[in-house]
C-alpha cells in the first residue's frame, strides 16, 4: 500500500512538473506587438490576436513606424513584429540583426515580392524597368509614390546617389492607404504613376499592373523577391517559450492573405473580422498553428480553441 501510494505521489509530481514546463511565466500572458498600418501586417498581428486571445492570453498592438518598431524591440518595449520584409528590411536595419538587437523566430510567408510598380499602359509604353523611369521625367513629374515614412529608405537613398538616373526625383511619402488612392485617381485618368507595389496585397487582383526590373540593388532579384519573417525582443523565446512556439508554427500563405486583405480594402472588413474569416474557412490551419502549443494554463490548446473559434 505504502509503495502504491508513494508511486501515485511521483506519478502526480512528475504530471504538474510537466504541466508547469509547458506554461509560460505569468509575466507571459500580456504580449505586445508592433502593427504598422499595413494592411498585410494588420490581418497577420490580427489573426494571432484572435489565437492567442483563446488560448487565455492578451495581446497588445501599437501602431508605430517602422524605425520606432527595430527600436521598440531592441529596447524590450515590444515583444514581437510579424512584418521582417527580407531583404529590403535586412539591408536597411543591418545593425540591429549583426548586433543582435533582435531575435529571428521564423518565416511566416513565402513568396512575396516588393518592388516599384507601374500601371500596365505605363509599361506597354516602354516603363519596363527602374532605368527606363529616367527617360520620362515630366509624364511622371520626377515623383515616386512610397508608403509610410521610415519604410521609403531605399528610395530615398537610390534618389540621393542618383542611381538609375533618377537624381532630382521626390519621393513621395504618406501611407499604404493615401499612396493606392493617389494610384487608383492616375490610373482612372490614365496618368502616369510609379509607385511601391508589393505581394501579397490585393493591388494585384485590382489593379493591372506590372513590376520594374532592375532593382536589385535597393530590393534584391527576381523583382524584391521576399520573405516575411517574425522577430521578437531579445531573449523572448527563452522566457515564454509557449508563446514563442505559437509564432513558430504561424505560418502564412500568399493566396489566403490576398484574399484576407481584400475583404478588408474592397469590403470593408475589420483586419479582426477579415482574420476570423480566414480561420472559419481554412480551419486546418489551427491544426498546424497550434502543433505542440499549449493554454496559458499548460494544458493542451487545440482542442479547446477549436471549440471557441469554430463553434
Amino acid at each position: 500500500m505504502r509503495k502504491r501510494l508513494s508511486a501515485m505521489l511521483v506519478a502526480g509530481l512528475l504530471l504538474a512538473n510537466m504541466k508547469t514546463a509547458l506554461a509560460d511565466d505569468a509575466s507571459c500572458e500580456t504580449i505586445k506587438a508592433a502593427d504598422l498600418g499595413w494592411t498585410d501586417i494588420a490581418l497577420t498581428t490580427a489573426t494571432a490576436t484572435i489565437v492567442l486571445n483563446a488560448m487565455k492570453y492578451e495581446m497588445k498592438s501599437n501602431l508605430l513606424g517602422l524605425s520606432v518598431t527595430y527600436a521598440s524591440l531592441k529596447d524590450g518595449q515590444t515583444d514581437v513584429f510579424l512584418g521582417n520584409w527580407r531583404p529590403a528590411q535586412n539591408i536597411e536595419f543591418k545593425e540591429f540583426f549583426d548586433k543582435k538587437w533582435v531575435d529571428v523566430l521564423t518565416t511566416n510567408l513565402s513568396g512575396a515580392k516588393y518592388t516599384l510598380a507601374v500601371p500596365d499602359y505605363v509599361a506597354a509604353a516602354g516603363v519596363k524597368s527602374f532605368d527606363d523611369l529616367a527617360r520620362f521625367p515630366d509624364e511622371f513629374s520626377k515623383k515616386i509614390y512610397g508608403i509610410e515614412p521610415g519604410t521609403n529608405q531605399p528610395l530615398i537613398d537610390m534618389v540621393a546617389k542618383g542611381a538609375h538616373g533618377l537624381s532630382g526625383w521626390t519621393i513621395v511619402e504618406s501611407s499604404e492607404q493615401a499612396m493606392l488612392a493617389q494610384v487608383k485617381r492616375a490610373v482612372d485618368r490614365k496618368d502616369w504613376i510609379v509607385f511601391l507595389g508589393w505581394q501579397p496585397h490585393p493591388m494585384n487582383l485590382n489593379l493591372k499592373m506590372d513590376y520594374l526590373s532592375g532593382g536589385d540593388e535597393e530590393f534584391g532579384p527576381e523583382f524584391g523577391g521576399s520573405t516575411v519573417w517574425t522577430l521578437t525582443r531579445p531573449g523572448y523565446a527563452s522566457t515564454c517559450p509557449n508563446v514563442a512556439k505559437f509564432f513558430k508554427n504561424l505560418v502564412f500563405s500568399v493566396d489566403q492573405e490576398n484574399e484576407g486583405m481584400k475583404s478588408m480594402l474592397d469590403d470593408g472588413a475589420t483586419g479582426e473580422e477579415a482574420a476570423m474569416a480566414m480561420i472559419r474557412k481554412n480551419p486546418q490551419n489551427l491544426d498546424k498553428w497550434l502543433d505542440g502549443v499549449t493554454m496559458l494554463d499548460g494544458s493542451p490548446a487545440l482542442a479547446k480553441v477549436k471549440e471557441e473559434l469554430l463553434k
